[in-house]
């Protein structure tokens, strides 16, 4: 049987890949040395993750009167990283699990990358409010276990604390479901490895993997189900980070369009965060045939279709803030459109609104480094977003006298610096010592866009006469 390209279809591998391909393919990237560009890529994130402890020792040594807070700009660069790194989280369960249930095959080439960016996202989120607390000695506080500090606990009616719950939430299915996908490639990796301490490793995490039909069955049950726990928590855990803003009585925060605008905003940055990673990963590790140019341009799709809701967004808070006659709200966003702080507000609309609609052309989607340099900038201009709602709706306050300008210092720009690094990091040692690829789900989908049957086929020939019949007795 010969497999070629259909004609209605493009394949979801390029290459014309076997099933043995696959995993040769895959796992000799964990077999041979690291590139070039892997190691300089890991050195210099190294670098920026030092550069963050050593801010983050120091703010810790000597309080946090190291950052640049005053009287009326309360919160700035902790919760502004805070909630860019949880919404960069959200990209990996939209792909892996929402996509998953909706069956869109081509997510099997971009899922487990998606999901461990989701995992060192988290981690870089959890960091901010445990250093915000000033004694993050004291962050187990948060946990209510029974104490002798006896009437003293956290109040469970302040939306930080809700912070803390939703990302150990988060953080646990995320981690689950990120696992469990592993557990068929880990098995791989074990069945490969030469005796000694790699293979008893893998042998522990791939838990008695057999391969027969029955794990099968069990596995693919499981994280169906884990599929649907992770699904509501793209829309829960960033409707209650917005509920920090919405709870309060702040003018420009206290909106209920928060919740789906914090969402679409966190799926925005989070698919950007991907097309990035996965551009890099594409070229850094060879993987050309297994991320396609079809790939990013379904993705850059998904982006544009979010971007477009964020912008909706932007427009529906400036007219509801017009509209409502309110003169303070209506000075907050005249304030953030033409104030002191307005080149933050330009980058962000430029950036998240203006740039993607290039999307729309499918000469860019296409283009690798377009699109590349895209989503770059919309992380850029996602960034922009949360630190103009923060910002800019504090540092003029109700009283003019109490009015106050922001200027990060640089405890606080290396601790961004070193949020960075600890994330590229950790997804640059996790693509050198795990399937980037999930190996097991790009197999099933090889024949997709592929024409399987015979390339020449035998003209019908004309059916045969029906034999006659005489007296009940064939002739």
């Amino acid at each position: 049987m010969a497999s070629v390209a259909s004609p209605l279809r493009a394949p979801l591998i390029a290459g014309g890949k076997t099933p043995a391909d696959v995993t040769s393919d895959i796992c000799s990237v964990l077999d041979g040395r690291p590139t070039s560009l892997w190691w300089g890529g890991f050195m210099t994130s190294l670098a920026a993750l030092l550069l963050g402890v050593v801010a983050i020792s120091y703010q810790i040594a000597t309080g946090i009167g190291t950052w640049g807070l005053n009287k009326t700009v309360g919160w700035a660069f902790d919760i502004t990283n805070f909630v860019f790194w949880v919404g960069i989280g959200h990209a990996g369960t939209l792909i892996s699990a929402v996509l998953f249930l909706l069956r869109q095959q081509w997510r099997t080439s971009v899922n487990r990358a998606a999901e461990a960016m989701t995992i060192f996202a988290v981690l870089c989120a959890g960091l901010f409010p445990i250093i915000h607390m000033g004694r993050p000695w004291l962050a187990h506080w948060m946990i209510p276990y029974p104490n002798m500090r006896g009437p003293l606990w956290v109040n469970f009616r302040s939306p930080l604390v809700w912070d803390f719950f939703a990302i150990l939430t988060y953080f646990t299915i995320s981690a689950t479901f990120w696992y469990i996908g592993m557990i068929p490639d880990l098995a791989t990796i074990r069945d490969r490895a030469e005796p000694g301490f790699r293979k008893r490793l893998f042998t522990v995490l791939a838990l008695g993997w057999d391969g027969s039909y029955r794990t099968w069955l069990r596995y693919e049950t499981l994280y169906k189900l884990l599929a649907g726990l992770a699904t509501p928590l793209v829309i829960s855990v960033h409707t209650i980070v917005s509920w920090d803003f919405a709870t309060s009585v702040i003018p420009g925060w206290h909106t209920t369009i928060f919740p789906p605008y914090f969402v679409a905003g966190a799926i925005f940055s989070g698919m950007s965060m991907v097309l990035t990673l996965m551009i890099v990963a594409r070229k850094t590790m060879r993987l050309e045939d297994y991320i396609t140019v079809g790939h990013i341009d379904k993705m850059c799709k998904l982006t544009l279709t979010v971007s477009l809701m964020v912008g909706l967004a932007y427009v529906t808070e400036l007219f509801v803030a017009f509209y409502s006659g309110n003169p303070y709200e209506q000075f907050a966003f005249t304030n953030r459109m033409l104030g002191p702080m307005a080149w933050s507000y330009a980058i962000m609309a430029v950036c998240n609104v203006g740039i993607s609609q290039l999307l729309w052309f499918r000469a860019v989607r296409t283009n690798v480094a377009f699109v590349f340099c895209i989503s770059i900038m919309a992380n850029v201009g996602m960034w922009f977003e949360r630190f103009v709602i923060i910002v800019t709706s504090l540092h003029r306050d109700y009283l003019p006298s109490s009015w106050a300008d922001y200027t990060p210092t640089s405890i606080e720009v290396a601790t961004l610096i070193g949020s960075f690094g600890l994330f590229f990091s950790c997804f640059l040692l996790f693509c050198r010592f795990v399937p980037v690829i999930a190996i097991s789900e790009v197999k099933g989908v090889l024949s997709v866009g592929r024409n399987t049957e015979p390339t020449a086929r035998p003209l019908p020939t004309a059916p045969a006469a029906a034999p006659a019949k005489k007296e009940g007795v064939m002739v």
